[in-house]
């Protein structure tokens, strides 16, 4: 049987959903409530918010995208994701009908909320900020309830709600719009995650101050929501086969030895991409550029995102590591990194020494570049050939000087045409960020260069 999913979705961004989500997995999680656990999800690139549902569910966050990993991916991900799990959470992104926008401003239709749970065949339960809202409410509800046909809502959360008068106002434009009104919870400013220039901060740089706030959501779901009700809404999604890491690769003999890079400067990954390392032939030793060397016998390294520009001291500290990783290039090795770990192999962090195998400098800076690229590789590498077509995620406030082989070439919003990262020997390191469950081939080529 297929784990029943229910989504976690929002009329706007801003509305409450990561923490009504994070404490509904942690109020399932917490009253046994589903055999075999709770699976977390989380539509669309965003690296944050898994890493809090992981410290809810106890169950690794993955991430439901069909911009990066193809529409066709999304229930076979699901389906390995909540393998043996009773029940998942998927939380949603943005407005639930928020796709992706064109250069020309038009969504192209694909990567909301609404698709996923189109795709999963899975109730919807509307989160809505009810701060301001009055009878009214009944009109936005039914709006959002026959706006697209095959998308079901369940069930709606009152969120923030300032009264017990207030809350019965509310209830009744639910019941007014046809819908079930399954909590209401008032403000708790106190519980908002605290956030910095790219959102959120990471749930692995807060320890237990992280732990401590899943669970003051949970209390809080646990005390305001029916998790019971929420629970009987959830439904099995569409029967078929699961994602498998094996089936996607084939496994390299020599079970090379891959490095690969975690703790709280390099935190933005995907589950997916150690399963498919280790189903090529890998064996994936984790380790924290922070305070640990290279481990012994690595012959390549993965640095993924995160936020070294915060950690620029302490990375360039460990004069080891920087050494390491210069040598392991020099020997042949290889080394592939996005975003974060382009910035630590440039030659330098907001003046801090990194390692010096990226040409340039560079530095944190106000503006932010986010959203998905449509890019073609440049330069033949140990990772990709020339020519080859992927659709990736940027998203920093940082820059570093371009590179004579630059890895991407993409056109920006007004068609003007940019370049990104840096490719040598051995290394493949740019700003962005794509889905290993994407692009299998990737991790393959990766393990059998390492050999």
């Amino acid at each position: 049987m297929v784990t029943p999913a229910v989504v976690v979705a929002a009329p706007s961004s801003g509305s409450g959903k990561t923490t009504i989500a994070t404490g509904l997995m942690g109020a399932l999680a917490r009253t046994g409530g589903a055999a075999g656990g709770v699976a977390p999800f989380k539509v669309g690139p965003d690296y944050i918010d898994p890493g809090y549902h992981a410290l809810a569910t106890g169950r690794p966050g993955r991430n439901l995208d069909p911009v990066l990993c193809g529409e066709h991916r999304v229930a076979p991900l699901y389906r390995h994701g909540a393998a043996g799990a009773g029940i998942a959470v998927v939380e949603g992104v943005m407005g639930l009908f928020d796709g992706r926008i064109t250069a020309d401003g038009r969504t192209q239709g694909i990567g909301s909320t609404a698709d996923v749970a189109e795709s999963l065949g899975a109730p919807v339960v509307l989160v809505v900020d009810a701060r301001g809202h009055s009878q009214s409410l009944a009109a936005l509800l039914a709006g959002f309830a026959t706006y697209r046909p095959g998308i079901a809502i369940a069930g709606v959360v009152l969120n923030r709600v300032s009264s017990a008068r207030h809350e019965r106002v509310l209830r009744d434009a639910c019941a007014q719009a046809g819908l079930e009104a399954v909590g209401a919870v008032p403000g708790a400013g106190a519980l908002e995650v605290p956030a910095r220039h790219l959102g959120l901060i990471p749930a692995a740089e807060r320890g237990q101050d992280a732990v401590d706030a899943v669970g003051a959501m949970t209390d809080l779901v646990a005390r305001h929501v029916d998790v019971e009700r929420v629970r009987e809404l959830a439904r099995p999604v569409a029967d078929g086969p699961a994602w498998s890491p094996v089936d996607e690769v084939s496994a390299v003999p020599a079970r090379p030895t891959v490095a690969l890079a975690g703790g709280p400067a390099f935190s933005f990954g995907y589950a997916e991409h150690e399963e498919l390392l280790a189903a090529a032939g890998a064996t994936v030793r984790r380790f924290d550029p922070l305070t640990d060397p290279l481990p012994d016998g690595a012959s390549a390294a993965v640095f993924p995102g995160g936020f070294p520009e915060v950690y620029a001291e302490k990375l360039s500290s460990n004069v080891v590591l920087r050494e390491q990783v210069r040598r392991l290039v020099a020997d042949g090795g290889i080394v592939h990194a996005e975003c974060a770990g382009l910035l630590y192999l440039a030659e330098s962090l907001d003046g801090a020494p990194m390692c010096g195998v990226v040409p340039g400098a560079a530095e944190f800076t106000p503006r932010l570049r986010l959203g998905y690229r449509d890019a073609v590789a440049l330069t033949d590498n140990a990772l990709f050939r020339a020519g080859e077509r992927v659709t990736g995620h940027e998203f920093h406030r940082t820059r570093l000087a371009g590179s004579p082989t630059p890895a991407w070439g993409w056109h920006d919003a007004d068609r003007r045409p940019e370049t990104d990262g840096h490719v040598a020997p051995g290394v493949h390191s740019s700003y962005l960020h794509v889905h290993p469950a994407g692009y299998p081939e990737v991790a393959e080529r990766l393990v059998r260069a390492a050999k």
